[in-house]
């Protein structure tokens, strides 16, 4: 029977194709080219000139290095804490069986499947009824919520292909748990813990619902980028800050594809 993998795609097909990626990604486009525009208070196309001044005056703001900070330092915490908690759930999950283990799994993934405001407003009414003051740590607990659903995906779908024979091998040889898990487990999960902590990061970086209910007076980069369109001072600044967000979380993201790509090829998997 021969293969149809050769031909190519119909023209329509194409161009369909064509349209949709041009409809995502135009406006990405768009945000760098007016990085570059020498227009200061308005968005023209097409612009009257193009300059590099406000890659200068973008390194010049402190307050852009200060929410650039903030969420660097939000997301790395936040992303730790997610590899911890979204790890151990996975293992419990799907290396053992007892009562509710489908219930616990579904309330796991739940905040991610809510809608962001559902969970800022939880968030928000939890830390005023327990008269917790808005600070770092209030967004580092908003963006963990969601952070540990991403690792906890991730580890689950690889511990589940990990053959349970080799951790079996490991304790009829005389390795206690935390050597089973040190030098068998964890070399088998480990580029899907990568990919999930990258993929964390990233989605901490840019999040803006949760932060908003949760941040207080603070601003990371996205609450910074909404004040800065709603009151402009220097538009095109705005831009180049959107530039650094898309490489920032852009980068992890092509990262992580590239780790989990050839995922089902697992040590020891279907032995």
């Amino acid at each position: 029977m021969r293969s149809d993998r050769g031909q190519s795609a119909p023209l329509g097909l194409k161009i369909a194709a064509a349209c949709g990626l041009l409809f995502l990604h135009l406006p990405i486009l768009l945000i760098f080219v007016y990085a570059f525009t020498t227009e200061e208070k308005s968005f023209v196309w097409p612009p009257p000139g193009l300059t590099t001044q406000w890659f200068a005056v973008t390194w010049n703001r402190p307050d852009v290095w200060d929410a650039l900070s903030l969420s660097v330092r939000v997301a790395a915490i936040s992303t730790a804490i997610a590899l911890v908690l979204g790890t151990l759930c996975a293992a419990a999950v799907s290396q053992t069986r007892f009562f509710g283990r489908e219930a616990i799994s579904l309330l796991v993934i739940l905040p991610i499947a809510l809608p962001g405001i559902i969970t800022g407003i939880a968030l928000r009414s939890a830390f005023a009824l327990a008269d917790i003051p808005f600070s770092f740590w209030t967004i580092v607990l908003g963006h963990a919520t969601f952070c540990v659903v991403v690792v906890y995906n991730n580890a689950v779908a690889r511990f589940r292909r990990t053959s349970g024979s080799m951790i079996e091998a490991s304790m009829d040889l005389g390795a206690d748990g935390f050597q089973t898990f040190r030098h068998v487990v964890l070399p088998n999960i480990a580029t899907a813990l990568l990919a999930g902590g990258m993929l964390a990061f990233a989605l901490s970086f840019d999040e803006v619902i949760v932060t908003t209910f949760t941040a207080g007076q603070q601003q990371t980069v996205p609450i910074w980028m909404l004040e800065e369109l709603i009151r402009p001072r220097q538009r095109p600044v705005t831009n180049v800050v959107a530039m650094v967000v898309v490489l920032v979380t852009l980068l992890p993201i092509l990262f992580a594809y590239y780790l989990t790509r050839d995922g089902d090829q697992i040590a020891g998997s279907g032995k």
